[in-house]
């Protein structure tokens, strides 16, 4: 199973953490964010790891030698669904895709792993616990998700708040065909709406993940989902990063 970690963005808001340093780079608890990243990916099953890089690359190519990289040289005109097809060559096995500015464990990253679903989201039950101190990121933002049954049937930010069974937490498994099933769908909607709007995204260059998740979802392609109960932060904010280093916990 290979990872394919996006991390090409700045992360302004989490300035001045930022100002000279990847996003990932962040520490937690004495360790970054990235190596956070790198021991749960690696205990739950991943072999090798992609970094999508951008803002401050080098650093990363410096302090990684192992990784395998690819450049998103055009990071600050586009968001994160282009950023991940960066790496579209090497979706050719098994992988797992993985925000670079998240906090998660070993455990979701194997339930992920072991699902038989060619996409699998995974998906954080207690996250509106995480929210209810975090004043700069509020809930409306959360990439909200509503499952019943072993699938997602819904990941959006306009779900409302009282509807949201869980919040979509960055990471995802794609099977070998699930791969194929996200290329397609992809490349289809690139050729239809670049330079134009897609779903809630002003351009399709600027869409997340979500957006073409749920366009996939409403085509009828089947997504999974594996589960945690709290064991997750994202740190968009340095008001995250207080709030990580006061309570994160494996």
């Amino acid at each position: 199973m290979r990872a394919i970690i996006i991390g090409a963005g700045r992360g302004q808001r989490l300035m001045p953490t930022t100002a000279n340093a990847p996003k990932c780079f962040a520490e937690i608890r004495g360790k970054r964010i990235l190596d956070w990243t790198v021991e749960a990916l690696t205990a739950g099953g991943v072999t090798d790891v992609c970094f999508i890089g951008g803002y401050r690359i080098e650093a990363v190519q410096r302090d990684y030698p192992d990784f395998v990289f690819r450049d998103n040289r055009d990071w600050a005109n586009n968001n994160i669904l282009v950023s991940l097809m960066c790496a579209e060559d090497l979706m050719d096995r098994p992988f797992v895709a993985t925000y670079a500015d998240i906090l998660y464990t070993s455990d979701i990253v194997a339930k992920l792993v072991a699902s038989r679903a060619d996409i699998a989201l995974g998906i954080d039950t207690d996250w509106r616990t995480h929210y209810q101190p975090r004043t700069q990121h509020p809930p409306q933002d959360a990439e909200k998700s509503i499952t019943m049954n072993g699938r997602v049937e819904r990941v959006q930010r306009s779900i409302p708040y009282d509807d949201a069974n869980g919040e979509f937490m960055g990471l995802a498994k794609f099977s070998e065909r699930g791969g194929e099933l996200l290329r397609e769908h992809y490349h289809r909607r690139r050729r239809e709406c670049w330079d134009k709007p897609y779903r809630e995204a002003a351009q399709f260059q600027k869409a997340y993940l979500i957006h073409l998740f749920q366009d996939m979802i409403e085509q009828g392609i089947e997504f999974g989902h594996a589960d945690t109960h709290g064991q997750y932060r994202e740190i968009d904010t340095q008001e995250d990063l207080n709030l990580a280093q006061k309570d994160w916990r494996l």
